[in-house]
């Protein structure tokens, strides 16, 4: 590990599919340079849709179609381009199971975590017990379970959950997002100042984070 730490800060909801897919592909990317170990990953919070209630009872299909009056084959062919492309990294999507949910308790978890040294593992396991388990990620004992599973205290996390801990991290994320002019996620910004929009291929990853380790 060199003095020359390359700081990555990544704009990401827990409820957008292409977030995990840009989470491998920047994983790949990682492994295509010799600095890694010089990356440093910062997560933080973004709401696609904070009109969300805590739990939406139906699809992920039925909520595109019915609450964002999508097309429902517009709706069905974007979930299978979606899920092809989460395919070619590894990452089975399951839609059919997918539990639509607020995500701010999930972000609020995420801070949690990330204070605890424990923000990437938190972050992957949120992404999969969404789109892969068809968890409900809007559920507090859900949540719990998920943080308990990476080595996190449960009735810290419980507390954390039920207080309303985390609230102002979570919004304080999302106003530097809007300050900076994030419409989408995933959003990612090298060494403050070099702004990469999408999950884009990991060699692109890989070139800009060379561009930018050249440069400290």
């Amino acid at each position: 590990m060199s003095e020359n730490r390359l700081r990555v800060d990544i704009w990401s909801d827990i409820a957008c599919p292409w977030c995990y897919i840009g989470k491998r592909r920047f994983e790949s990317a990682l492994k295509l340079v010799d600095f890694a170990e010089d990356v440093e990953v910062h997560w933080h919070a973004y709401q696609l849709d904070p009109s969300l209630p805590e739990h939406y009872h139906g699809t992920e299909q039925e909520y595109l179609s019915t609450v964002k009056a999508m097309d429902p084959q517009q709706v069905a062919g974007m979930l299978a381009h979606v899920t092809e492309q989460a395919a070619a990294e590894g990452l089975a999507y399951d839609f059919d199971r997918v539990q639509p949910a607020n995500s701010f308790s999930a972000l609020r978890l995420l801070e949690f975590a990330k204070q605890r040294g424990a923000g990437d593992a938190m972050k992957e396991s949120l992404l999969a017990a969404h789109f892969v388990q068809g968890a409900n990620v809007g559920d507090h004992d859900t949540l719990v379970q998920l943080a308990t599973e990476i080595g996190l205290d449960p009735q810290d996390a419980a507390a954390a959950l039920a207080d309303g801990s985390y609230t102002d991290e979570v919004n304080a994320d999302i106003a530097q997002a809007q300050q900076l002019g994030i419409s989408g996620v995933p959003f990612f910004v090298l060494q403050g100042k070099y702004g990469i929009s999408g999950a884009q291929p990991a060699e692109a990853f890989a070139q800009a984070l060379r561009t930018v380790h050249a440069e400290l």
